[in-house]
């Protein structure tokens, strides 16, 4: 009887919710903290059915986790939320051959810090700017953010079907596992790799491999994916403005060491030519290389030297047909047929010597590209309000993908006597004039360069 006493007082002094029911789901007992945590006196509950008193419950998880205990008389663990008492609870139920005993905790406080902690994780991980995703142990993805479907261009259902293998390039595949494992280990790793995009677009990527820790145990790897494109193209238009720094400095020590003896070599081969009868055919070629170093070395200045910068409002159309006159003896020759497309007269604000070069030089390449003969459709339209397009479009031989890349460096060319120079100072001057140029090429059907600049 006195053990019976001490247990009861017990149970009134614990802050623990404690009550119990028998077989037939009435409540036997109810300590002084449950009538608190649940808004009832004893009297109301004793001898109650506890389905019937607290019908939501049904509905819940209680129902389910209280008839496991009793059914399979184990006890059983959990929390949950209850509704109509806006409460979280931790509640611990042993069972017994009388009925239920069941220990329960408001754990409301404690549950809304967690919550809290986990919308700002959450929120984190949603609207971080770069990629943000997670894998099982097997590499599968467990979750991404928006920004993970802005980089590759899935969707994260569709994410969710995948592992990270088939999203990078074929040559990285063999270091991004490496790298993965590693981290699967518990070692935070950071590497560069290229992704593939659901378009088949390649993308460089920063990408930060960390372990996802659990109780102690490491059950998946969170990674976080930086696009490196915008970085590599810088890195890359900085190599180029190296390299024409380095062009226009070394342009100007060529050009004077060589253009001055040039110009001597030059009159003494005409006085030469003008007094030996024999072999004429030699001075011809001497005169055409001497006259062909003299081109390289004139251009070669127009990156050394700075230029005026005079410009005034043209006629683009103007320009273009004076461009056309000069070229269409050697369109002919390569039984090449000119025909432009111009509904409209632009002005643009210009020097009209350099664009007029930068025409020459690119219908010039067309032509060229055309050794049988063919169509160089060129074409004038107003793209907007500010800016004017001058398309022209060959049926010449095309310029490998490998090769696009390269097309306005110093020195680099695919003819046999080229220099390269040429499209280096077209690209310069349309820079110069605040405009860009776009080629698309393709082997085997042509090449279309168009030319964009401000209207005055």
């Amino acid at each position: 009887m006195t053990c019976e006493l001490n247990a009861a007082e017990i149970l009134e002094r614990i802050t623990d919710g404690f009550f119990s029911i028998d077989n037939d789901w009435n409540f036997t007992y109810i300590n002084n903290a449950a009538s608190n945590l649940l808004f009832r006196s004893r009297e109301d509950l004793i001898g109650k059915n506890i389905w019937i008193e607290f019908p939501e419950a049904v509905e819940l998880i209680f129902y389910k986790m209280y008839h496991k205990a009793m059914s399979e008389q184990v006890s059983v663990t959990f929390d949950t939320y209850f509704p109509p008492l806006k409460t979280w609870f931790d509640v611990r139920a042993y069972p017994s051959q009388n009925g239920l005993s069941v220990f329960f905790q408001d754990i409301t406080a404690r549950k809304q810090l967690v919550l809290k902690n986990e919308q700002h994780y959450k929120s984190l991980f949603e609207n971080h700017p770069d990629a943000v995703f997670s894998f099982d142990l097997d590499g599968k993805y467990l979750s991404v953010n928006s920004a993970m479907e802005d980089l590759l261009g899935y969707t994260s259902n569709e994410f969710l079907n995948l592992s990270y293998v088939p999203l990078v390039e074929e040559k990285h595949i063999e270091q991004t596992n490496q790298y993965f494992n590693i981290a699967a280990t518990g070692l935070t790793q950071t590497y560069e790799t290229v992704a593939l995009h659901k378009s088949g677009k390649h993308v460089p990527v920063s990408v930060t491999n960390i372990p996802i820790v659990v109780d102690k145990e490491i059950v998946g790897v969170y990674g976080i994916a930086k696009n490196l494109s915008r970085q590599k193209e810088s890195d890359e238009m900085l190599i180029r403005s190296e390299k024409l720094t380095v062009v226009g400095e070394l342009s100007a020590s060529i050009a004077h060491e060589i253009r001055n003896p040039l110009t001597s070599l030059k009159g003494f081969m005409q006085l030469l030519r003008g007094s030996v009868n024999s072999l004429p055919q030699y001075f011809d070629i001497m005169t055409d290389e001497i006259s062909r170093i003299e081109s390289i070395t004139s251009e070669l200045l127009l990156h050394a030297k700075p230029q005026a910068h005079n410009f005034k409002d043209e006629d683009i159309h103007s320009i273009l047909m004076q461009v056309v006159t000069l070229l269409n003896s050697q369109a002919l020759m390569n039984n090449v047929n000119i025909i432009v497309k111009d509904e409209i007269h632009p002005i643009i604000r210009c020097i009209s010597n350099q664009i007029k070069q930068v025409l020459i030089n690119v219908v010039k390449n067309a032509i060229e590209s055309m050794p049988n003969g063919g169509e160089l459709n060129i074409h004038i339209d107003q793209t907007s309000e500010h800016e004017i397009s001058i398309q022209i479009v060959d049926e010449g031989c095309g310029i490998p993908d490998e090769f696009l890349s390269n097309v306005g460096l110093p020195f680099y060319t695919t003819k046999e006597k080229g220099t390269g120079l040429g499209m280096l100072t077209t690209l310069k001057i349309i820079e110069a004039h605040g405009g860009k140029m776009d080629i698309v090429s393709e082997v085997g059907k042509g090449t279309e360069i168009t030319v964009f600049l401000p209207v005055s």
